[in-house]
């Protein structure tokens, strides 16, 4: 019987989700949903030491926000819980104590300030102090010493971890679904500590015994944790649970957009973009970091930029939503070489997003806005002018520099433009639009034959010069739409207050 797909996305609860380990959470996802299978959320928060309070809430919610569901979780319960380590804490002995019992662990007592010494006296010999098959008999464990010792010191309360007995001179091989098969020898392997003092399991033990009791069947996850495959291959094996072990995939790193190296939080700050889902306020330093939802990215949009990020559809689509990623996702078509994160795609991304909204619904995200700034204007009014001005922006916050004069009429006029533009015998050539917008029918053919067919070209007068003027005395300076286009939406009398003022305004400066 073929078994069934359940991947897992485990983060720490240690500050917000970065977003490539929301694009892990996305492939997870993907993955699950095109096979038919379960997504579970578990929290892997074995290190107390890092645990920063409202981590876990703020991961719920980015993932949400982002259309990431799971079927069973921290958040939601199901068959497999508890699905946060700490309250699963109780069972994780045991399996300690199973792995030592059968030779695959075993006892070290060694203070850290011995650690420490062996390191500085490896590091005077210009070597590397590893604690694995060379050097564990020479430290303080329940391979050095006798088992009345082991047993006197664990009777006495003497702190210890439990470390894993890798055996000496083995080629451990990882079968990676992205990369193929990746060997290690165990002879170049550290014995990592699997149970620490303080009672807890470390990320190793805890995540095998875990995905095991969860039944996980794919374990999907960054590459950061391939170097610690072979220990977990070979922690299936010590526990007899070879039959039943995932199948992992390990993912590409997030490329800065410039320069070699992981994506960090310093590089969004220094270039201008988030790296995180949401907003985070840390606890500790009251240090705010932006997110995409605040910047005004959609989801979908930020969905669909991290998708195309080591991974390719097999074609030249570009816009998937997430169905469609469902339907196309492939781990085969992931890429091994980590991805460039590309500040200008992604607002290329969120624009194509808005040109899908409707006109309604981007009127009532620039509502607010307008509010922001004493606007109270008619909604149907509002969704014209979103209808006519959304393709020239990415996010609703550019929309009031795009469409203020659509509100409110300039009070001042740009210099350069007025310099450019505004020529001798200009408040003429107004004084004869405005003379036409009142006695000519009030419609865009109309107008337009009138002004620059019969006036501007009959008479040889320079187009844009004149046109160029007319948009600077209506809109404070030389961007916005087609000026009668714009004309029609704000209408005769505005148009012609406007054309007034400006004559007023400019018109001596210059002549």
């Amino acid at each position: 019987m073929e078994r069934k797909v359940r991947v897992r996305f485990a983060p720490s609860p240690t500050g917000p989700l970065h977003i490539g380990g929301v694009r892990t959470a996305l492939y997870n996802y993907l993955f699950a949903k095109q096979n038919g299978g379960d997504m579970i959320l578990r929290i892997e928060d074995t290190d107390q030491t890092r645990f920063v309070p409202g981590a876990e809430q703020y991961i719920i919610e980015a993932l949400t926000w982002l259309g990431i569901k799971f079927d069973e979780g921290v958040h939601i319960g199901g068959n497999y819980g508890p699905y946060r380590q700490s309250d699963r804490k109780p069972m994780y002995k045991q399996y300690a104590d199973q792995l030592i019992n059968d030779g695959w662990a075993y006892y070290a007592f060694d203070k850290p300030e011995a650690l420490e010494a062996k390191r500085k006296e490896y590091e005077a010999q210009k070597k590397t102090f590893q604690y694995d098959c060379n050097t564990r008999l020479q430290m303080e464990n329940s391979l050095s010493l006798s088992a009345e010792e082991v047993q006197k010191r664990i009777d006495a309360g003497d702190p210890y971890v439990v470390r894993f007995k890798f055996p000496e001179n083995l080629d451990i091989t990882v079968h990676d679904l992205i990369r193929g098969d990746v060997t290690m020898n165990s002879s170049l392997l550290d014995d990592k500590v699997l149970f620490k003092s303080d009672g807890m399991p470390t990320y190793h033990l805890a995540n095998i015994v875990d995905d095991h009791t969860m039944e996980v069947s794919h374990v999907i996850r960054g590459e950061e944790w391939l170097p610690s495959a072979p220990l977990h291959v070979m922690l299936y094996k010590a526990f007899g649970w070879e039959e039943t072990m995932p199948q992992f995939a390990h993912l590409p790193l997030l490329l800065k957009p410039e320069g070699n190296g992981k994506l960090s939080k310093r590089d969004g700050d220094r270039l201008g973009f988030p790296v995180f889902p949401l907003d985070w306020h840390d606890p500790k330093s009251g240090e705010l970091s932006s997110g995409y939802r605040e910047r005004g990215y959609f989801p979908e949009a930020v969905v669909n930029i991290l998708a195309l990020l080591g991974w390719n559809p097999g074609n030249d689509q570009e816009i998937l939503s997430m169905d469609e990623l469902i339907k196309l996702f492939s781990v085969e078509h992931i890429s091994k070489s980590g991805a460039k994160f590309n500040v200008e795609k992604a607002k290329w991304f969120n624009h194509e997003y808005m040109q899908m909204q409707s006109n309604e619904v981007v009127a009532q995200m620039f509502e607010p806005i307008l509010k922001e700034h004493g606007i109270e204007a008619d909604h149907d009014y509002v969704v014209k002018v979103c209808g006519m001005m959304k393709e020239r922006i990415a996010f609703i916050s550019e929309m009031w520099d795009q469409t203020s004069y659509f509100f409110t009429a300039p009070t001042e006029y740009a210099p350069a433009a007025i310099k450019k533009r505004w020529k001798p015998g200009m408040t003429t050539h107004i004084g004869k639009i405005i003379e036409i917008l009142e006695t000519m029918p009030f419609e865009h053919d109309v107008l337009h034959k009138a002004i620059l067919d019969d006036y501007i070209v009959a008479n040889q007068f320079n187009m844009g010069q004149i046109m160029n003027s007319f948009r600077l005395a209506v809109v404070g300076d030389t961007k916005g739409p087609d000026m009668l286009t714009l004309v029609m939406v704000i209408g005769k009398e505005e148009t012609i207050s406007r054309l007034r003022r400006a004559v007023e305004v400019i018109g001596e400066v210059a002549e």
